[in-house]
């Protein structure tokens, strides 16, 4: 008999969790059960050579069963408001909610934050709230690359930067269950009311956390000390163009980051554009060079100040009439001798030239919110306008864009698009790599290496950055100061930007580093004393790291006068 007894019991056990479970499942959901979202694992994002830059680490969240909490919803809202800054009208409706036993009050919060703030709605005797499982994305170096990695908003979608890109790579797909939740506690039912979620795919960058640590306090230092607005750095492999450091101050930790109206979380590299001022005389002799139209000895009158049109150029600093090579004209970053060793040039064939250094156009990076600058088509250019682009003045650009454009100097003449990304990495570890960047030739390498030679007088002696040499290497580098235009009054009003781009070694260039400070109060805050010696920091730790060896001899530096 009692055998008989157990062999019906048994029955019954193996119907109710065997033959008849989905019956029983649908018969629970109908009866009030919840389908409650199963969060796919965010995976995480990598440095160049694997570094973890961003990951999600497990969490916690806030849940409530209406029926208990509803009656003291308002006192409830006060305390979650008060703890963990909840919309309190919100809390309060979510906590009021009909027809439901699970609510989702506040997610992805530190799992002690979650616990006490339940502590003390038991302590006061407010029922119905409860933890559960979640995740929390965070950054373990802080601050570092976080003006390009972005950040995660409270439902943990990707809001910046990469985060926000790659939100479809990096989320995977979520799943979904089905259970029955009585009094905070989360019963399942069978098996197959359950949609496992399936992990995201992880992105590596081409960044590189040392040197992109080292750039972002370098490079804050310098705009602290120029007693300037804002400030970038990029350092950037010449012979590939991928980004190894893209340093912007201020910047922000994506650990504990609100957005605000002043919105920090899209990169200046990449989205403020910018006169660019001397820098780009390099980008205008390249032309001129590879055209024909000059040579690094082409021998140039340059008197104290020049009239084009109803206008005048002058020069940064006062001088008399002088005896300038070409190479002496950048030397000395003198605007009159950049504009009368390109009178020659037509308008339209420099702003080709331009153009395929890649001024005017958005760089493909894979990153929304990238700026294109503005090159006015050549038909618009007035007299005036078209001497200041010869130095820099009347066209914008963005940091990203000057430092690719240098290291189509540096890669002999080769425009390498720009990258950040690497590729995508699966939970085995295997990279996936990105497709390989556009390149096309810009000018010839005989151009290119008359243009280095011409930078490399910068450093030297009688140039405007003797600060940015390193000893053991050739440098060829170049300053910058422009003017800065106020879009309130639409004209010049007396701010600069003050800058320095270079690379090296010089005969062998690998390296490239640009740096650029806003709106410098300090007195002898120029681009040469301010930019110049973040460059050489950069460099130096780049060729290190790297083990790019010294080349020791260094040419005699072009002549600058005649």
């Amino acid at each position: 008999m009692v055998a008989f007894i157990i062999s019906l019991f048994a029955a019954r056990l193996i119907q109710l969790q065997g033959i008849d479970e989905n019956d029983y499942a649908a018969l629970a959901e109908a009866k009030g059960a919840q389908t409650i979202v199963l969060e796919a694992p965010r995976a995480p994002i990598y440095d160049r050579s694997g570094v973890i830059l961003a990951q999600s680490v497990d969490a916690a969240k806030l849940v409530a069963d209406p029926v208990l909490s509803a009656k003291d919803a308002p006192q409830i809202a006060a305390v979650l408001h008060h703890r963990i800054g909840a919309d309190y009208l919100q809390t309060v409706a979510m906590l009021r909610q009909p027809d439901t036993r699970y609510v989702e009050l506040a997610r992805h919060l530190p799992p002690r934050t979650a616990s006490e703030t339940v502590a003390r709605l038991e302590r006061l005797r407010l029922p119905g709230v409860y933890t559960a499982h979640d995740t929390l994305r965070v950054y373990p170096s802080g601050d570092v690359a976080a003006s390009l990695l972005g950040y995660v908003g409270t439902d943990g979608d990707g809001l910046q930067g990469v985060e926000a890109a790659y939100q479809d790579t990096l989320a995977g797909v979520d799943g979904e269950a089905t259970y029955q939740v009585e009094g905070g506690q989360i019963l399942p039912l069978a098996d197959s009311t359950i949609q496992e979620p399936q992990e995201g795919t992880g992105v590596r960058l081409t960044i590189d956390q040392d040197l992109q640590f080292l750039a972002q306090r370098r490079l804050a230092e310098a705009v602290q000390g120029a007693d300037a607005d804002s400030g970038s750095a990029i350092v950037m492999d010449t012979r590939t163009s991928q980004v190894l450091a893209l340093a912007d101050y201020p910047s922000y930790d994506p650990n504990d980051f609100t957005p605000t109206d002043r919105d920090l979380g899209l990169s200046a590299s990449l989205g403020a554009a910018y006169e660019p001022g001397s820098v780009e005389k390099v980008l205008t002799f390249s032309a001129l060079l590879d055209a024909g139209y000059v040579t690094p000895r082409t021998k140039i009158v340059v008197p104290p100040v020049l009239q084009v049109g109803g206008d005048w150029v002058h020069d940064y600093f006062g001088h008399d009439t002088l005896h300038l090579t070409a190479a002496g004209v950048i030397a000395k970053s003198s605007n009159i001798g950049t504009v009368r060793a390109a009178a020659k040039m037509p308008d339209r064939e420099l702003y080709r030239y331009l153009t395929r250094f890649g001024i005017g156009s958005q760089p493909h990076i894979g990153i929304g919110g990238a700026s294109a600058g503005l090159l006015a088509d050549p038909s618009t250019w007035p007299a005036i306008q078209r001497a200041n682009i010869d130095f820099g003045q009347g066209v914008s650009v963005t940091a990203l864009q000057m430092a690719t454009a240098i290291s189509a100097v540096a890669n002999g003449g080769e425009y390498v698009a720009p990258s950040l990304v690497q590729g995508t990495v699966d939970s085995s570890g295997r990279l996936t790599p990105a497709p390989a960047p556009e390149r096309h030739r810009v000018i010839s390498a005989q151009a290119a290496h008359e243009v280095t030679r011409m930078m490399e007088t910068v450093v030297g002696p009688e140039g405007t950055a003797p600060a940015a040499a390193i000893s053991g290497y050739q440098v060829a580098g170049k300053t910058g100061t422009a003017q800065r235009a106020n879009p309130d009054c639409g004209c010049y009003d007396g701010t600069f930007t003050v800058s320095f781009a270079g690379f090296a070694p010089a005969d062998d260039p690998r390296f490239a580093v640009y740096v650029v400070i806003q709106n410098p109060r300090a007195a002898g805050a120029g681009g040469g004393a301010t930019a110049g010696p973040v460059f050489h920091d950069l460099m130096v730790a780049a060729l290190a790291k790297y083990g790019v060896p010294p080349t020791g001899h260094r040419e005699p530096f072009l002549p600058a006068t005649w």
